[in-house]
């Protein structure tokens, strides 16, 4: 979040606030409650501004004064953050239903988007419909292991346009070529073409645009906090964001038109994620996959699955590099199970365990989305002896509890091999390590992240041996975060790669 503003705006806002809202009455609706510790909050502004400009880490040094169960008011929303992985086992798994609404961002509703998307609709018919087909039909095992050559040949252009930088000694932009690739291979999955070139600047215009909407999604917002004001947009997130989504939708737009062109001729027989929903939206008359329902599917699938995938090559790379005794071992166990010359295959992964453990690690100590995605109290609720009101917004605050010392050994360092002898899976069973949430909301790209994640990360250090330029050493590495909905890196990871022979 940007707060860095945020004073300013609250100033601006106050004396029509106390005008408009009926605070007190809002408050007292919940003095009842038995809530969670929390700072005292000010008045209008609660708590807003011990959040700073990285809120996770804000939130992680509050939770050592107040406990793993806290309570904040930010404005007029009412706030528990969750920061151990026996809270989260409650929140997540044992009272999930309670737990499984979504608190929405404002930004979120351009466009509709958040009245339709499978990420932000409530627990609803069309909800449930939605995630069987992500799970049944797009997910699956068997759709995944059907597409595998087309991964490997994305990883193959990955790795040619590596070796012509390492052939002209340039260095190589991690976070690009891992979006870019991330890119390709979504839309290969969705509409059976590439949107972008390695080699062109057009992956530089869509990550500006994806990166765009995880800005405006993560960023503050008044609306978020005084939900009163959403009608005005005061910051104009909502607005920026209706222009990044259409940017989205008139690509797909153009897809879904060519494809609709070529079945009408007879002229296709791909079997994508954009054939699939066209069929389903004649054979299921019970589910509304109208068009805007398919754009807002593939805006959650291309931003969360380039950025996040991206992303996580990106901080594994940045701390191999940072270790280079990891780096050596990682590179060791990829050339002795799979060889040099083969190519890595997606059944290779079973068989490489500190490679898994080098994702694992990165995964607790840079997860994708520091808080997963917000939650909403579907009803009042028990929890951990205290007594949480419908409505009230939960974050599970993941990063704090990666980098606790009662829960990991060690915390701040990067060791992969805590994980070899502690059988510790992040796909949703074990809390603490959920980079992808857990129970009925957890991601439906996690089976494909899992993947793309582990394929290219062991063909990067299969092929290439890796150091940093201009006589950078480890500890130059600048491991600055870039806060949003997901957790990037705010200075971009540049390494030479040497082919090796």
């Amino acid at each position: 979040m940007e707060f860095s503003g945020l004073l300013l705006l609250w100033i601006s806002v106050t004396l029509p606030l106390l005008l408009l809202f009926k605070v007190v009455a809002g408050q007292r609706s919940h003095s009842h409650s038995r809530l969670p510790p929390g700072p005292r909050p000010l008045p209008i502004a609660g708590s807003l501004f011990q959040l700073g400009d990285k809120p996770h880490q804000s939130l992680a040094r509050l939770a050592k004064t107040y406990g793993p169960l806290m309570t904040l008011r930010l404005g007029q929303v009412f706030t528990i953050v969750v920061s151990s992985p026996e809270i989260a086992r409650e929140v997540l798994q044992k009272k999930d239903a309670a737990f499984s609404g979504r608190s929405v961002a404002d930004a979120l509703r351009a466009l509709g988007h958040a009245d339709i998307s499978t990420l932000w609709l409530p627990p609803s018919n069309q909800w449930r419909s939605l995630r069987r087909i992500c799970n049944t039909t797009l997910f699956n095992s068997q759709t995944l292991d059907a597409r595998q050559s087309l991964r490997r040949q994305k990883i193959q252009e990955l790795l040619s346009y590596i070796t012509d930088r390492s052939l002209k000694g340039l260095p190589v932009d991690i976070g690009r070529v891992a979006f870019t690739t991330s890119l390709n291979l979504m839309s290969r999955t969705i509409f059976s073409v590439d949107l972008v070139d390695l080699y062109s600047e057009s992956s530089q215009e869509f990550n500006d645009v994806v990166h765009g909407i995880v800005k405006e999604v993560g960023g503050s917002n008044l609306s978020d906090f005084f939900p009163r004001l959403a009608p005005i947009d005061p910051q104009g997130r909502r607005r920026r964001l209706t222009v990044l989504f259409k940017k989205l939708h008139d690509i797909f737009d153009e897809q879904i038109d060519r494809r609709l062109q070529s079945k009408a001729e007879h002229q296709t027989n791909r079997q994508d994620v954009l054939e699939v929903l066209l069929h389903l939206q004649v054979q299921q008359d019970s589910l509304n996959i109208d068009r805007q329902v398919m754009k807002a599917l593939f805006v959650d699938l291309f931003v969360a699955g380039t950025d996040t995938n991206s992303s996580t090559v990106e901080w594994a790379m940045t701390e191999l590099l940072r270790n280079p005794r990891c780096m050596a071992k990682a590179r060791d166990e990829v050339a002795r199970v799979i060889g040099r010359e083969k190519e890595v295959e997606e059944s290779d992964i079973g068989r490489l365990p500190y490679l898994r453990a080098v994702v694992k690690e990165t995964f607790r100590l840079h997860p994708p989305a520091p808080f997963l995605l917000p939650r909403k109290v579907e009803s009042t609720v028990e929890l951990h002896g205290y007594t949480v009101p419908k409505g009230t917004r939960v974050l599970v605050n993941v990063w704090a509890y990666g980098r606790d010392g009662e829960v990991w050994p060690e915390p701040n360092e990067f060791k992969p091999e805590r994980f070899l002898d502690r059988d510790v899976d992040f796909r949703g069973r074990d809390m603490e390590l959920i980079p992808f949430g857990a129970g009925r909301r957890i991601c439906p790209g996690l089976p494909l992240a899992f993947r793309i994640v582990h394929l290219m990360l062991a063909s990067l250090l299969q092929k290439f041996e890796w150091k940093l330029p201009d006589g950078m050493g480890p500890t130059d590495v600048d491991m600055t975060e870039n806060f949003g909905v997901t957790l990037g890196k705010a200075v971009p990871l540049r390494a030479i790669a040497i082919s090796i022979a």
